[in-house]
This record gives C-alpha cells, structure tokens and sequence, in this order.
C-alpha cells in the first residue's frame, strides 16, 4: 500500500511555531515520515484511527520521553495519513 501524508492548516501553524524554536525539527519529521509511510498506526490509539505518535527532537537531546508529540488520523480505505497536530511535551 502506498500512504500520502496530509497535513491539516493546524498542524502547519504549530510546525511553524515549533520550528523557530527547534532547529532540527525539520529533519526530525522527515525521517518519522518515512517511518509512518511504512507503520501508518505507529504509536498508541487514543481513539478511532487516531494515534498519538512520541518522538525526539535532536535539538533538545533529551530523546523520546522529552521530545515531541505527533497526532495523525490514518484513513486505511483511502491510504490517507492526516498530521493533526504536533506539540511540544514541555509546553
């Protein structure tokens, strides 16, 4: 199966924010991209086909558990992952 990530206008305003803060943030979600395409129900459902995702943030060094958090809704039928939301665990 062949998945397509979309991000939502939501997603995009807090990624922004995010990255002013975070240098390597970027490159961060490029490689839980990859992985997501590959494992689109990585991570622990928090309801319906939604899954909050833990990931680290190179920039912080201080791994998974400090890092940051990524909420996507995955369509099976269509082969859609929705990036709903991303945030900072310290915030």
């Amino acid at each position: 199966m062949s998945y397509e990530l979309i991000p939502t206008s939501v997603f995009l305003k807090e990624l922004k924010r995010l990255k002013k803060k975070y240098a390597s943030l970027g490159s961060d979600l490029e490689i839980l991209g990859e992985q997501l395409l590959s494992n689109p129900t990585m991570g622990v459902e928090v309801y319906k086909n939604c899954y909050k995702i833990r990931f680290a943030i190179k920039s912080k060094t201080r791994g998974k558990s400090g890092g940051g958090r990524l909420i996507t809704w995955v369509r099976l039928e269509r082969e859609r992952i929705y990036l709903l939301s991303i945030y900072d665990k310290s915030e």
